[in-house]
């Protein structure tokens, strides 16, 4: 990522198509006029952000844009300070991360942790608590899908990283959601992971809605149809993944090309 300089942000309404944002606010997740400042530093402040089930929507900035904030407010895990959150036509923003997660709002962690003394395996059938009786994938199946079979034994405390993060991805699918958060799931993989991870999420049911806040563009390329740009918490540039990879002020700015320039959003 480069560090250039970029102009104040006003708010950049979204391009969705409002068939697609109707969609959302019937059956997916949607939140609007979403506001969180630590004192007096604002990290987001967003008018609208809206998920429809399917969706492969990727949210990409420099570090301190706000993506991982919106990831914590989406999952109850932080609490807005204004706006609203709705699910399945539901309003949910007082709703915490437990109640969001047994009704299907799904997530991985930037830094992956492990539940303390549990086995790998006893780590997939935790998130997978709340559906045992009616399992999607049995935990073994999901180790299998991470590569993580031949570890299902050992103390998860004793993963090293990448296989953490891979944990990280089992626990949450077998929560079976319906909206998947996943921050940062490439990093600090191998390439044999990096493999496995697009292997697994480009086979990801149809139904499922993914919002992914990466920054290894490769990994964005492969799954995301949209993409949300976010600078100083607020949407510098958003629309479908193809344009936005194109945009010279994005490609200099987000995605490491040397000319940076001043180039209008469109």
């Amino acid at each position: 990522m480069t560090t250039q300089h970029v102009d104040a942000v006003d708010h950049i309404p979204s391009r969705r198509d409002p068939a697609d944002i109707q969609r959302a606010h019937d059956t997916g997740l949607v939140a609007t006029g979403l506001y969180h400042a630590y004192q007096r530093l604002t990290v987001l402040d967003l008018d609208s952000f809206a998920i429809a089930p399917g969706d492969r929507h990727a949210v990409i900035g420099p570090n301190g844009a706000g993506k991982s904030t919106l990831l914590h407010l989406l999952a109850g895990s932080t609490r807005a300070q204004t706006g609203t959150i709705t699910y399945q036509g539901q309003t949910i923003t007082r709703r915490g991360t437990a109640w969001r997660a047994r009704a299907g709002i799904g997530r991985t962690f930037q830094h992956p942790t492990v539940y303390p003394g549990l086995t790998v395996l006893d780590c997939v059938r935790m998130g997978g608590w709340h559906h045992r009786h009616h399992p999607d994938r049995k935990p073994l199946e999901l180790l299998e899908l991470v590569g993580l079979t031949n570890r299902a034994d050992d103390p998860a405390a004793t993963l090293p990283h990448g296989h953490r993060r891979m944990l990280d991805l089992a626990v949450a699918l077998a929560g079976q959601p319906r909206v998947l958060l996943l921050d940062e799931p490439a990093g600090g993989l191998t390439d044999t992971d990096l493999t496995r991870l697009l292997d697994i999420l480009g086979t990801l049911p149809g139904w499922m809605a993914v919002i992914l806040v990466e920054h290894h563009m490769d990994v964005v390329a492969a799954l995301a149809d949209w993409i949300t740009v976010l600078h100083h918490g607020r949407r510098y540039f958003d629309g479908p993944a193809d344009h936005v990879r194109a945009d010279p002020t994005v490609r200099a700015l987000y995605l490491g090309t040397t000319q940076a320039g001043h180039a209008a959003r469109p």
